[in-house]
């Protein structure tokens, strides 16, 4: 490809509405284009990363009897109503109607769709199991669109289907799956971390969240410093270190006026105590129920833990209103006291009998202190509802501590089960060796296509530009004219019909200065840059540099093609230590 025909517009001022590497480098080069928030066009460059994005996958899924479908983004409503997602879905949705006023949804996944057609193809054990898997569009109603292409409402994800049998086939099948994840993101050159991750909406029996390691990914997500326990803060779980003061004779609960006092910081001033003293109680509206969570006051609540717990479809924040009607006042909830039956209270682990403790005294500017749980109030719905922290020991090995990060999730997979087959969803079975009807058991498994390649600029770019890893670069070479002569010309045109029967090259023909050239090639990345220039031809050589390395060499013609065939074999990601699942025939 000749630059001068290629459609590569660079840009040397960072856009204004660009924070993250990723977004600023894609924008400055020329392979994104806003349409607008969250809404981007793949210029030709992008799309070239794309499609290499997407022949890596197709390998992959391929590579274990994944068969490729094509799956509409416009749905019927009635398949997501019988799923009940319809309704458990917030605005994220984008819920439509047609000309004749019949509803529909534009996709966000496909669980639905491909839940029908397993329905009306898979009718017996024979047809089982099999993998299904598109690349296709999805919509997303992002509340807040940002960081480029790592936060979107339009964007193309692979979504795979699994269908089995049994819960023992889909678990001899995940790993399989989990592996060729691994494969597909060191292939692009990416160091994914896979983590245990919540189910959420998508529901089933087990999850997980291959992670890139990010100052800018949204997602946090914890690491032992002595074992392999990694998880989604959503998830993980760690040693809470108990509290044990309890005075042989503790004295009785106490009511104490408070008029002022309501913030930890204030009330432990007043109170002179710690803050591990103290319960903090929350309220939420869980399908339309009031409930109370309640931890230690050195810990907080984890609403995705609490919502887990609750088996909840929604959990919000308690309005005014509805703590009105419970008699209850916000800033001074608590379980002690509390009548009113409908309210259900859930007691974190955090929260020991083995200290006294200062709650809210579900009155107006008023505390009780030398509360004792189990004397002063019943703990009847204990659970770990309560976020892990920086230092805490590992709950697995015992003797790590839990590191919190942050990361950019790169895919997701889901041991789905029963979910989506059940007789209340969408009622799936087939006819097995026994001659009865078996539940269809199903996995599903994510990658954002976009997401991908921009996690990759946010791995690997210098302040110069990106550094594209060789298995997803638009080019494998740029070939590029320093100075304007007709023998600077003829060797350039000559050695790109050559390196273009081996290669992706671009050819930078442009009349434009040395250093705005070379400033070009490091923006967009491309792994290898051939000069040619005057000098160079009188010393019969073309410099190199390895855009990853910045390391710079010179050949002779003879033996340039041989050493870019070994440059180009150095650069292609390794396979080798990933932390492959065993599999089973």
């Amino acid at each position: 490809m000749r630059y001068s025909r290629s459609f590569i517009h660079t840009q040397y001022e960072v856009p204004k509405e660009a924070e993250t590497p990723s977004h600023i480098l894609l924008l400055r080069g020329s392979y994104i284009y806003p349409a607008a928030a969250g809404i981007y066009s793949l210029l030709p460059l992008g799309h070239r990363v794309a499609e290499k994005v997407k022949k890596i996958i197709r390998e992959e899924m391929d590579g274990i009897d994944g068969l490729e479908v094509t799956m509409p983004v416009l749905n019927p409503a009635e398949l997501w109503k019988a799923t009940k997602r319809y309704f458990d879905i917030g605005q994220e949705l984008f819920r439509i109607r047609d000309r004749r006023q019949r509803e529909f949804v534009l996709a966000m996944t496909h669980e639905e769709i491909v839940t029908d057609i397993a329905k009306k193809f898979l009718r017996s054990y024979r047809d089982l199991p099999v993998m299904l898997y598109q690349i296709q569009t999805k919509i997303r109603d992002e509340a807040r669109p940002r960081a480029g292409l790592l936060r979107v409402r339009e964007f193309q994800m692979k979504d795979a289907y699994s269908f089995h049998p049994d819960f023992d086939d889909l678990d001899r099948y995940y790993p399989r799956i989990y592996n060729a994840y691994l494969r597909i993101f060191a292939r692009c050159g990416l160091n994914a971390v896979p983590i245990e991750a919540d189910t959420g909406i998508m529901g089933g029996t087990g999850s997980h969240e291959f992670m890139l390691e990010s100052a800018y990914g949204e997602d946090q997500f914890v690491v032992c410093t002595q074992c392999d326990y990694r998880a989604n803060t959503e998830k993980a779980v760690g040693i809470k270190p108990p509290v044990d003061d309890l005075p042989e004779d503790p004295p009785i609960m106490e009511k104490v006026s408070t008029p002022g006092v309501k913030t930890i910081a204030q009330l432990m001033d007043f109170f002179h105590t710690a803050e591990d003293h103290f319960l903090k109680t929350v309220a939420y509206e869980a399908d339309g129920r009031l409930v109370l969570g309640v931890v230690r006051g050195d810990f907080a609540i984890s609403p995705t833990k609490l919502t887990n717990h609750l088996k909840a479809v929604r959990l919000e924040m308690a309005s005014e209103e509805l703590l009105e009607r419970h008699g209850l006042h916000g800033g001074f909830l608590s379980p002690v006291g509390l009548s009113d039956k409908s309210v259900r209270v859930v007691v974190d682990t955090s929260v020991g009998d083995r200290t006294l403790y200062v709650a809210g005294g579900n009155a107006v500017d008023v505390h009780v202190k030398n509360v004792l749980p189990g004397r002063d109030f019943q703990i009847q719905d204990r659970a770990d509802i309560a976020e892990v922290r920086p230092g805490d020991p590992c709950a697995v090995c015992g003797r790590g501590r839990l590191e919190i990060r942050r990361g950019i999730e790169l895919g997701h997979t889901f041991k789905l089960g029963t979910k989506y087959t059940a007789p209340d969803t969408m009622d799936v079975t087939y006819l097995g060796t026994d001659g009865d009807n078996h539940r269809v058991v199903m996995g599903c498994y994510g990658i954002g296509v976009e997401r991908l390649m921009a996690s990759a600029v946010e791995q690997w770019h210098d302040d110069a530009g990106i550094i594209w890893p060789v298995t997803i670069a638009p080019f494998q070479v740029i070939l590029t004219t320093l100075g304007k002569s007709p023998e600077v010309d003829a060797a350039a045109e000559a050695l790109y019909e050559d390196l273009r029967t081996r290669w992706e090259v671009l050819y930078d023909d442009r009349d434009e200065s040395p250093g705005v050239k070379l400033k070009d090639a490091d923006l967009l990345g491309i792994p290898l840059r051939v000069v040619v220039s005057q000098r160079g031809l009188k010393q019969q050589t073309y410099e190199v540099k390895v855009r990853k390395t910045g390391e710079v060499s010179f050949h002779g013609r003879a033996e340039l093609v041989r050493a870019l065939e070994r440059m180009v074999a150095d650069l292609v990601p390794s396979l080798d230590g990933l932390p492959l699942l065993p599999e089973t025939a």
